[in-house]
């Protein structure tokens, strides 16, 4: 077995080990990074990307269905599923080799191939043919779907998202068990393509709302365009001949029903990726889900006897925030601290920003008012405005008239502190209030701010509008058409 050391191991070659890798070595060459399975970053080869250029083909289908109500009559829509998957692949194949071109600047010296384990907490094995010592290590293996127990009676029918991006063509049909956000966005993206799908969730949850009333709005929306029950009541999945049926209560008559589906996606969450690790012979403080406890702000791991460790973890393996913007982040962190061991250092965090690209797309900024009003102590503290997009300018000349903002701030200060969007293209709008939310605006602040005419900003500015009356910092708008213009 080849012996080798090195100033910093990094286990996981995807977006946080990557950001970690080049964070370490602007301090110093004895890097090693450990790669077990195909180099390709999950965003590129089976997340962010690929989803989104099957959105993209969903949602010009979607178009081109509802150009009836612009005058424009398109005599029928054809779905070519197999031109459809043949894009997304192309395009995805893109994104991954630009990823591989860029770890082509990764000496191969510095780059080992296999599983690793710990056999103690400087120690790793890596598939029998290295033993790698290490000063630091970054843990960065990310994360993998997960499903329950019921779900396995589909057999070889249950996919993951992973498996839709390697279908020659699309499926007949298709049952989305999870309406989080993988769930909601190959759901949509799958009935506008055609394929018959059902979306079944437990207790209620819909994408990242955390709102009752945002949470029943999206309901209501998405319902009005394909099946979903998002607290529902499954009783049977059995695995038939080249099929999955599937026995539950339908949502409005109660109606027990069987229905068969060529596939079942499993949209029910991610685990980390540190059960093969063994890493009880890290010498950490594991959590309840065998997950290194670990500080948000340095990415520095818990020894057993809560002191910081040597080890760090980062990206979707420490079960913090799923999500690639924070994964790159955290990388960074933990890969400039990793080379500093007795000088690690606080790195800066970003606020939550989660982005779900349906239509109405799903948008979260901040803190929730559930969460700001458990941290006030219930005392009062938080104001809140709303806005409906049914009437917004913008949104009615483009047909997306759908949606509603909840917006929140502190009484007293001002400050703008959150809020939950549903609505067209809040994409954009969703990053306006995170950069406001980082430099800590004031909702007076805000609407100092230039707001063209007519775009969707508007319907956000009469959002801000209401939260600043209720903050008794502002008047109330009263003749919108007044004082902001036509179909503010």
């Amino acid at each position: 077995m080849q012996q080798r050391h090195a100033k910093i191991a990094i286990i996981g070659a995807g977006s946080a080990g990557l950001s970690a890798w080049h964070a370490a070595r602007k301090h110093t060459d004895e890097v090693v990074l450990i790669e077990a399975g195909t180099y390709g970053t999950t965003c590129a080869r089976v997340g962010c990307m690929p989803s989104k250029l099957l959105i993209a083909a969903a949602n010009a289908a979607h178009n081109a269905r509802k150009a009836e109500m612009f005058g424009i009559t398109v005599n029928q829509v054809v779905i070519n599923g197999e031109a459809v998957m043949a894009r997304v692949k192309h395009e995805r194949d893109r994104f991954v080799g630009n990823v591989l071109k860029s770890m082509k600047t990764i000496p191969e010296s510095n780059l080992l191939h296999g599983h690793a384990r710990f056999i103690d907490p400087h120690t790793l094995v890596i598939d029998e043919h290295t033993r790698l010592t290490a000063e630091a290590i970054v843990i960065a293996t990310g994360s993998r779907p997960t499903w329950p127990k019921l779900l396995e009676g589909a057999g070889d029918r249950l996919i993951i998202n992973d498996d839709v991006f390697n279908w020659e063509t699309l499926p007949a049909s298709v049952a989305v068990i999870g309406p989080g956000v993988i769930g909601m966005e190959l759901g949509q993206a799958l009935s506008r393509l055609g394929v018959r799908t059902r979306t079944f969730g437990v207790g209620g949850a819909i994408g990242p709302f955390q709102s009752k009333k945002l949470r029943q709005l999206a309901d209501e929306t998405f319902s009005r365009e394909l099946y979903l029950d998002a607290d529902a009541n499954l009783d049977k999945i059995e695995h038939t001949d080249n099929a999955v049926a599937i026995t539950f209560f339908e949502r409005d008559r109660g109606q027990k029903l069987t229905e068969t589906f060529e596939y079942v996606l499993a949209a029910t969450g991610r685990r980390p990726n540190v059960d093969h690790l063994a890493i009880e012979q890290a010498g950490l403080k594991l959590n309840k889900h065998g997950v290194p406890e670990f500080n948000r702000f340095t990415l520095q791991c818990l020894t057993t006897q809560d002191t910081p460790s040597h080890i760090f973890i980062a990206g979707d393996a420490n079960q913090s925030v799923p999500l690639l913007h924070e994964a790159i982040t955290e990388g960074k962190i933990a890969g400039r601290n990793a080379a500093h061991l007795d000088d690690v250092q606080v790195g800066q965090r970003n606020v939550t920003l989660a982005i779900v690209f349906t239509e109405p797309q799903m948008a979260i900024v901040g803190e929730s008012r559930a969460t700001l009003d458990t941290r006030y102590g219930g005392c009062g503290c938080i104001a809140e405005g709303g806005v409906s997009f049914a009437d917004q300018g913008r949104a009615l000349v483009m047909g997306e008239n759908k949606g509603y903002f909840e917006l929140y701030a502190e009484h007293g200060s001002g400050q703008f502190l959150g809020a939950e969007l549903f609505g067209p293209q809040v994409e954009h709008l969703a990053h306006l209030l995170a950069w406001a939310l980082e430099q800590k605006l004031t909702v007076s602040q805000m609407l100092a701010m230039p707001f063209y005419h007519p775009v969707l900003e508007e319907g956000l500015r009469s959002g801000l509008r209401d939260l600043q009356a209720n903050l008794q910092q502002g008047p109330a708008i009263t003749e919108h058409c007044m004082e902001c213009g036509p179909g503010d």
